[in-house]
């Protein structure tokens, strides 16, 4: 490089970093093509190992000598000005780049590198200790100290990279290099620096976020060479800590001394004389080098604490190369008491880290032991220090101190949680006695000191350890537990009362200071409020579990001291200007809102031994004083506690609010003692027709408009009815009478609004299903609801109910077209939502009863199962008699509302089709065609603001960007205008009648010989080809989840010919047909828009008359775009929405056939159940039985659970020996007893695997698997699942889409499945999984095989194809670059290997071949959804991706393998010859 080029160089530097201004844009251009020209080279190499040799090598070196030079020059400058650090960086990031290529890894001479690393070895000493010079010197200290810490972390990262590059292998003087100290007792490197660089290389070489940078031999070759060396490295790492040390501390007290002296003659350091400034100076400046380089080491430290062996840094006996004198343990502990420069933190997470860690016994005791003294020695340090400080307060100490307090909470939970297996293990803590208890009461003590502190961050640290200790059955039962529960349990519910964080920007809360330091703002604290609050719930439970008197004391005072002090409103803040109630940021509301949660938790953590009464018998056994002391307290606090919420009788909207979500909460001690139940259920029902608190309005004529508040308390208040009447409801059968007649006045008030209707129906229905006599229950139930009965048969739902027209009218659409302004008429809107209201309510009601009702009969002993008096005590029979029909009059023996169907049905299967029949093309010809009824086949803003995923926080719908009023452009449903409502109403009528064909279904109803005229009539509805075709995308979903899922699940295994298929085999039908026109537009287009697709009010009138005519080309139209109609939506969210409801649409009905076939779902976990004990059988283990999965933990220890956890009913076993046999029956019905039903379910599974969703393609992989399990056997089936299947399978893993990255192993699973049975002979366990289970080949054809023994049971495998087929052979050929060799060699592979993982191996390794030779025919990728994953993505490429830091080739040999070898080859022959030594002579 010439001077010239050298000067154009520096230049485009300076002006690149600033130092140089210009104000000219192409200079800037100019100077950056420079900089990157210069340093240009190529830096994508061939591995040497290829035999290609690269051809930039030489310009390679180029660049990396030019950069050497520029870095051991001096210095650098242009025009007066200083470019030496700038240049200097430049330089070293080329060197870096260099070092990170193949050329410096494999190509260059080992002597050019070693050449090369000395010289950069050497400039970067001179830079470091020419900066370390002028950093003393320059009077700009700061600007000095920037540069140095800059150039430091750039040497540091370039001699991480070396390490990792070359050591041990190619670079083994690195400690003699690097970190030896010399004579001066100086490092060879800046220590500071080589702190840095190892923390680098340690977290390079085990942190997994770097697995694809380094090679995992390259990482082990560095980590055992680092190990090599710790015996030289870490006492001299002691050492500097050491040293560091006492300088910081020598110069502390030196520059104390110096301002005691001056102070002595009433100076300041601001008049000091100028010799005593410069020794001040030079005092200072060796206290802050001292602080960087301890706070550096410690860092480096930590990431051997973390990642490195625990010998490294922890003393125990003699399992360690550090001698005891290199105690890091203790010097982290010394130091906590130091707060230069977060030393003291940086100290508690190097013994945090260690806590992480398995840690010997004796190491755990130790860290036990020592924490307390040395956490109160520095707090006292820390306390001197700031008593010295007359200007800062104790809250201000707090605040300095926050950072710390937190890192110690975190600490000493850590040291707990990782370790509580010492704590169950060891004998002397269990008993409860010894020096051991002791010192974890120290720990313990302090734990929950700093729980109490002003921040609720430090609880929050702790509240997993207290948690875990809680669930321990042995911890939570000593007695050494029990005294700090009071005080973390207050502590938590202190916690969980809001911040009202106006207080904090004011100023006047007590901890402002504290608080404001702990969270940014007002978000990040409510997000931290949320999370304490849902991690304490089972904390507080857990406490009320372990020690119910106190707790039960605790809450009972709590309660009645925000009661004393807050009852009335006090202090009466924040009031509203016009009703002069409170608000939710008054703090009587807010102490109120804060108590809800733990008075929730801690009654129903309780145990029920504490909160039953004393009934004066024990079964015979000795009373249990010590419980019957418990008992009596906390049923007396519990008592106080009850009658002082009863009592109570605010007059506030918010406190009655309070008190009504607090009344719910006294349900658990209503169960044990239900004094004051009575008057708690008055309250609740007297607050669902609550009034303003202010005066009414002086024109008594005009309806009061009732407040949010009011409205607020009117729901809740309903909701806690429904919830008491759920939990108690036997408590409240006693008095129905007075409930019904209480309720009946309230339904009949118009004053009622209408979700309080719902409650009422529900609170009803549910206390009506503990009535024991069947009869009282139906006849009660059909009283409540006799209303909305007498509602659905009025004149006017008649009327409307006759035809689509008669419906159409009802809405007052008709009206709409004679006369446009009656859609805003306030009379006319009134009239048509009252009739609307009055008729969907009563649908409404219907339903939610009848859910309710049938959820009761499945929790009854019998699981809900009819003619149980009628059944066999043996589950192994196959025919059940209530398998097949059963009489309305036995079912309703359980479910009370099922009577009611007699008089549901007729007026359900009329609304269901006129609703669907508006959806015909004759009336959406009609209705799209006028301006304003078009938008009845309108999408609802809500479903718009679903489909665009916008942010609830903002206010939902109606908030700040939310979708209202983008349908029908400036209206919304709130607007006294009908158009905007009629699409919700729609929905609505649609959804719950879909909801109560299922309820219908699930409730057996329909298969009941009293429906049997009927079933026609309902099929000719629900199954009409003309519904089925003109419902949109969405009213499909609905279908799908409502009512066929249930139907799959609900009907009797005798039934399915005569009741599933004449609905499923129309339906499966039309779905195949419409989820092929629904795609063909993405398909084929190869894109994801469809903004062409879109139907909006702008292009309405194009598709009138195509519609008009409803013929298969309107169909095809009409499936692209989903049905949809999206009114005045601007042309991208239509897109999303249409989007949305395709993809729905597609993965609703692979949700539904995974369901049908047992693949998720209950049926699913009856499957699971059934493993689960005959793995409990297996083994003869019994306890199997009581576990749940291992990521869940139960507390019902000994209780029967389910495989998911939850626990069992008495009659489970005979509800799950039903199910086995429906999953048997209806997956051999599905597949191969009805040729239309298969055929298209097999069609249409193979058609959604070419679909670019991945989450339904995932999905058909198991119902794919599933099939070839159950019909893999069948010669008819060898040609749709050997070809039709096989190829879309084999295709999609070959063009590799991008939309597929991520579930690439779950195709080739499909493709390794059909393969396997239709080709080798060799079946695999339920969905694909295990090895391959060859079957015996014919001895004279050895293409024909044996077939399995489970053939007819798919659950356990399944059935091969007998004679192999060529149909996957042939599509193989097929693929470009396999020949009949190649298929070969993979059939012998696949046959030889036969585990899971070696067969998907050797199919991803076949594919890739033809993967390579299809991607030369390509034209290259495009951005379409089809294109093809890039090689980083793609599992074909797996195995020639490379890390950027590959093997060495060198083998590492150490002198400990050396050793351990030799010791091994003595071993051996002393074996061989006997030993020689004279201990074995007389043997």
């Amino acid at each position: 490089m010439d001077e010239n080029q050298y000067r154009t160089l520096i230049r485009s530097i300076g002006i690149s970093s600033g130092l140089i201004p210009t104000s000219i844009q192409q200079d800037r251009v100019n100077s950056f093509n420079v900089l990157e020209q210069f340093k240009h080279y190529n830096k994508v190499v061939p591995k040497k190992s290829q035999g290609q040799q690269p051809n930039d090598l030489v310009n390679a070196m180029r660049v990396a000598k030019s950069c050497l030079d520029l870095l051991s020059a001096g210095s650098h400058q242009l025009d007066n000005v200083n470019l030496t650090t700038p240049t200097k960086l430049y330089a070293l990031s080329g060197i870096a780049e260099f070092v990170r290529t193949r050329y410096y890894v494999e190509y260059i001479q080992e002597s050019d590198r070693t050449s090369l690393r000395a010289s950069i070895l050497a400039a970067a000493r001179n830079i470091l200790l020419g900066s370390n010079t002028a950093s003393s010197t320059n009077p700009h200290l700061a600007a000095a100290s920037a540069e140095q810490a800059i150039l430091g972390s750039k040497i540091a990262s370039l001699l991480s990279n070396m390490i990792v590059n070359d050591f041990p292998q190619r670079w083994m003087n690195l400690y003699g290099d690097v970190f030896l100290p010399g004579e001066t007792g100086l490092w060879s490197l800046d220590a500071k620096v080589c702190m840095k660089a190892l923390s680098y290389v340690v977290e390079d070489c085990t942190d997994s976020e770097f697995n694809a940078k380094i090679s995992t031999s390259r990482r082990n070759d560095v980590l055992i060479g680092l190990n090599e060396i710790s015996s030289q490295l870490l006492p001299q790492m002691f050492a500097l800590l050491s040293d560091q040390y006492s300088t910081l501390s020598s110069c502390r007290e030196r520059m104390g001394q110096m301002i005691e002296f001056l102070a002595t003659q009433n100076r300041t350091i601001h008049q000091m004389t100028t010799d005593e400034q410069n020794e001040y100076n030079s005092v200072n400046s060796k206290y802050q080098a001292a602080v960087c380089l301890l706070s550096q080491c410690l860092a480096t430290c930590e990431r051997f604490c973390a990642y490195m062996p625990l010998d490294w840094m922890v003393c125990v006996a003699s399992k360690t190369i550090v001698t005891p004198t290199h105690d890091f343990v203790s010097a982290y502990l010394h130091m906590l008491r130091d707060k230069e420069k977060s030393i003291h933190i940086n100290s508690a997470a190097c013994l945090d880290a260690l806590s992480l860690r398995k840690l010997e016994k004796e190491a755990w005791l130790k860290f036990m032991t020592s924490l307390p003294n040395a956490i109160a020695e520095a707090n006292n340090e820390h306390m001197k220090q700031g008593n010295n400080n007359p200007s800062m307060s104790e809250e201000d100490m707090l605040v300095e101190q926050l950072s710390f307090h937190r890192a110690l909470s975190k600490l000493l939970s850590q040291i707990l949680s990782s370790h509580i297996q010492y704590l169950t293990t060891d004998k002397e803590i269990m008993k409860g006695t010894g020096e051991k208890v002791q010192s974890l009461g120290t720990f313990l003590q302090l734990m929950t000191e700093m729980v109490g502190h002003p921040s609720g961050h430090l609880c929050a640290e702790q509240i997993n350890i207290w948690t875990t200790l809680l669930r321990d059955p042995q911890i939570s039962k000593k007695q050494w537990m029990m005294p700090f529960l009071p005080r973390v349990l207050v502590a938590y519910i202190d916690h969980m009362v809001r911040i009202r964080w106006e207080d904090i920007y004011e100023g006047t809360h007590k901890f402002s200071a504290i608080v404001e330091e702990s969270w940014d703002g007002k978000e990040e604290y409510e997000s931290w409020l949320c999370n304490i609050r849902s991690k304490g719930s089972l904390l507080l439970r857990l406490i009320a579990k372990t020690d119910p008197e106190q707790a039960a004391s605790i809450l009972n005072t709590r309660v009645q001291n925000v009661l004393t002090n807050h009852g009335n409103g006090q202090p009466g803040d924040n009031l509203n200007p016009q009703t002069k109630g409170l608000t939710q940021l008054s703090y009587a509301n807010i102490q109120f809102e804060g108590l809800q949660q733990p008075l929730d938790n801690i009654l129903n953590g309780l145990p029920a031994w504490s909160l039953q009464a004393e009934t004066g018998s024990n079964n015979g056994y000795p009373v249990d004083l010590k419980r019957a002391k418990i008992r009596t307290s906390v049923r007396s606090s519990l008592s106080q506690l009850a009658n002082s919420l009863i009592s109570w009788i605010p007059t506030d909207a918010w406190l009655r609010h309070r008190r009504a979500a607090m009344l719910e909460n006294l349900k658990y001690v209503w169960k044990y003692d239900a004094t004051t139940l009575p008057q708690g259920v008055d309250s609740l029902l007297s607050y669902l027709n609550a009034r303003n608190e202010w005066e009414s309005p002086i024109n008594c004529n005009e309806p009061e408009r009732l407040s949010g508040e009011v409205i607020g308390l009117r729901k809740k208040s309903g909701l806690c009815l429904v919830s008491v009447a759920k939990y108690i409801p036997d408590l409240l059968v006693p008095g129905l009478e007075q409930l019904c007649g209480k309720a009946k006045e309230l339904l009949s008030s118009n004053d009622l609004i209408p979700p309080n209707r719902m409650h009422l129906y529900e609170f009803l229905s549910v206390v009506a299903t503990a009535v024991e006599d069947p009869l009282l229950r139906s006849n009660f139930v059909a009283d409540v609801l006799s209303s909305s009965l007498n509602d659905l048969e009025n004149d006017d739902v008649k009327v409307a109910l006759n035809s689509p027209d008669g419906l159409i009218d009802f809405l007052g659409i008709t009206e709409a077209k004679r006369n446009p302004a009656s859609v805003t008429d306030p009379s006319n809107v009134k009239r048509v939502t009252h009739n609307y209201c009055q008729f969907y309510s009563a649908l409404n009601q219907l339903l939610s009863v009848g859910k309710r009702c049938h959820e009761a009969a499945k929790k009854r002993p019998n699981c809900g199962i009819p003619l149980q008096h009628l059944q066999d005590k043996s589950l192994n029979q196959q025919n059940f008699p209530d398998e097949g029909p059963v009489s309305i009059r036995d079912l309703a023996v359980d479910d009370p509302f099922i009577p009611l169907w007699v008089r549901i049905l007729p007026v359900l299967l009329r609304t269901l089709d006129v609703t669907l029949g508006m959806w015909h093309p004759r009336f959406q010809a009609a209705l799209l065609g006028n301006s304003i009824q078009r938008y009845a086949y309108a999408i609802s803003d809500d479903e718009v603001y679903i489909s665009n995923a916008q942010n609830n926080a903002a206010g939902g719908v109606f908030g700040v960007g939310g979708t209202a009023g983008s349908v029908v452009n400036g209206w919304d449903r709130r607007d006294l205008n009908l158009v905007p409502r009629w699409s919700g109403w729609l929905n609505e009528l649609r959804n719950t009648c879909f909801q109560l064909l299922g309820l219908l279904t699930n409730q057996r109803v329909l298969f009941a010989p009293e429906l049997a005229s009927s079933f026609a009539h309902l099929v000719s509805v629900v199954a009409n080809p003309d519904h089925l075709k003109t419902m949109e995308h969405r009213h499909m979903t609905q279908y799908w989840k409502q009512f066929l899922e249930v139907l799959f699940w609900s009907c009797p295994s005798t039934l399915y010919n005569s009741h599933m298929a004449p609905i499923i085999r129309p339906v499966f039908e039309h779905m195949q047909q419409r989820l092929d026109w629904s795609w063909a537009p993405i398909l084929e287009s190869g894109s994801a828009s469809n903004l062409d697709l879109v139907l909006t009010s702008r292009n309405c009138e194009c598709v009138v008359e195509m519609t008009s005519r409803g013929d298969n080309e309107w169909l095809k139209s009409y499936y692209a775009r989903g049905g949809l109609f999206v009114g005045d939506l601007d042309q991208v969210k239509g897109e999303s929405v249409l989007e949305k409801v395709r993809v729905e649409i597609t993965r609703s009905y692979c949700d539904v056939i995974q369901s049908a076939l047992a693949l998720k779902g209950d049926w699913a976990l009856a499957l699971a159940n059934q493993a689960k004990q005959e793995q409990a059988i297996k083994k003869n283990d019994p306890s199997k039985l009581n576990c749940g999965p291992k990521t869940r933990l139960n507390d019902d220890l000994g209780v029967p659970l389910n495989a998911d956890g939850t626990p069992r009913n008495i009659n489970q076993a005979s509800l799950e020996a039903r199910q086995l046999l429906r999953i048997n029956g209806l997956c051999h019905f599905l597949l191969l007893e009805d040729e239309v039903i298969a055929g298209t379910l097999v069609l249409t599974s193979i058609q959604c695997l070419s679909y670019p969703d991945a989450f339904t393609c995932r999905r058909c992989t198991r119902i794919c698997h599933r099939i070839l399990e159950t019909v893999a056997w069948a010669e008819r089936y060898a040609n749709l699942i050997g070809h039709q299947l096989f190829l879309p399978a084999v295709r999609a893993i070959v063009t590799e889409p991008k939309w597929m990255v991520g579930m690439e192993w779950d195709m080739i699973g499909v493709v390794r499945d059909i393969y396997c049975r239709l080709v080798l002979g060799q079946y695999l366990l339920p969905g694909g999984q295990g090895p391959g289970l060859q079957q015996v080949p014919d001895v004279n054809n050895k293409s024909c095989f044996e077939q399995t023994k489970c053939v007819a049971k798919p659950l356990f495998g399944g059935g091969i194809l007998c004679t192999a087929s060529q149909f996957p052979q042939q599509v193989l050929a097929g693929l470009p670059g396999v020949n009949s060799k190649s298929i070969n060699e993979l059939n012998e592979r696949l046959t030889r290997k036969r585990s899971a993982k070696d067969q998907k191996d050797a199919l991803r390794d076949f594919m890739q071949v033809a993967a390579e030779q299809l991607k030369l025919t390509e034209e290259g990728s495009n951005g379409s959804i089809h294109g093809r994953a890039i090689s980083e993505e793609s599992v074909l490429n797996q195995k020639i991706r490379d890390a950027s830091m590959p093997v060495m080739p060198e083998k590492l040999h150490t002198y400990k393998q050396f050793l351990k070898g030799e010791g091994k080859k003595i071993s051996e022959t002393e074996n061989v010859l006997g030993s020689s030594r004279l201990d074995n002579l007389f043997e």
